[in-house]
């Protein structure tokens, strides 16, 4: 059973994010790395890269599959997490650990239209 975690926000394509402030960590669940399998390459953007929510901003690439990456949110890229370049499959390990991308949030009000950890249950988890 993937493991789902209360206070995060959830998308249907399988990414979330967690807020801190005014800033969002945006990965991948632990649905959807267990259904890649293991992730061998994550393709992320740039620092200073505006996602749009909805948008692709990237893609996971595991020894099965690859998945493109679509913004739960809209912001500017602040940080990429350096530790996938070198060891991607630390998001198999821990998927909400190993974040992908921090991003300066430029419209929180769009966190309405994501789910919660319940709705996000029932979506992957039946």
């Amino acid at each position: 059973m993937a493991k789902v975690i209360e206070g995060l926000y959830y998308t249907e394509s399988h990414e979330y994010v967690r807020v801190e402030g005014e800033y969002g960590y945006i990965g991948i669940t632990d649905y959807a790395q267990n259904e890649l399998g293991n992730v061998v390459y994550v393709d992320m953007p740039e620092v200073d890269d505006e996602l749009t929510a909805g948008e692709e901003f990237g893609a996971v690439e595991s020894t099965k599959a690859a998945s493109d990456l679509n913004s739960p949110v809209s912001g500017t890229v602040v940080e990429v997490n350096s530790a996938l370049e070198d060891t991607p499959e630390l998001i198999n390990q821990d998927a909400y650990a190993n974040w992908i991308v921090k991003v300066k949030l430029s419209n929180p009000a769009e966190l309405g239209s994501l789910m919660d950890a319940q709705a996000y249950e029932g979506v992957c988890c039946k």
